[in-house]
């Protein structure tokens, strides 16, 4: 008989070759690469303007449209895969409600497509 712990071997190995393989890519890059930071490169960037400023100026609202467009898509792959795994045992029922989820989300896409929200400019 063997042990419990055993059967665990395999994920043992694997994430220490998953270890070792990101370890020598980061290990590479620094030795391999140009290092030539300067000081925009290194400061943070979010929402498209200075981190350090005044925290009540005003600010393009499509950071958020986009945001908003990320999570709705983000959610939709998180309900997509479970569902397509479970497809033949959750029957007809289950088919249709995610045919009506894809829907609305089709008609909120297409909703932001037509009011602009992807335009950039």
């Amino acid at each position: 008989m063997q042990p419990l712990l055993y059967g665990y071997l395999p994920i043992l190995v694997f994430l220490a070759i998953a270890g070792g393989i990101a370890v020598a890519m980061l290990g590479g890059s620094l030795l391999l690469a140009r290092q030539k930071p300067y000081a925009e490169k290194l400061s943070a960037y979010e929402c498209g303007f200075e981190p350090f400023d005044d925290a009540r100026r005003r600010f393009d609202v499509r950071y958020y449209l986009v945001a908003i467009l990320f999570i709705i898509f983000d959610l939709e792959v998180a309900f997509l895969f479970p569902w397509a795994v479970a497809l033949k045992s959750i029957g007809a029922l289950g088919f249709w409600s995610m045919v009506a989820f894809l829907a609305v989300l089709t008609v909120g896409f297409v909703y932001e497509w037509c009011k602009g929200a992807l335009e950039w400019e």
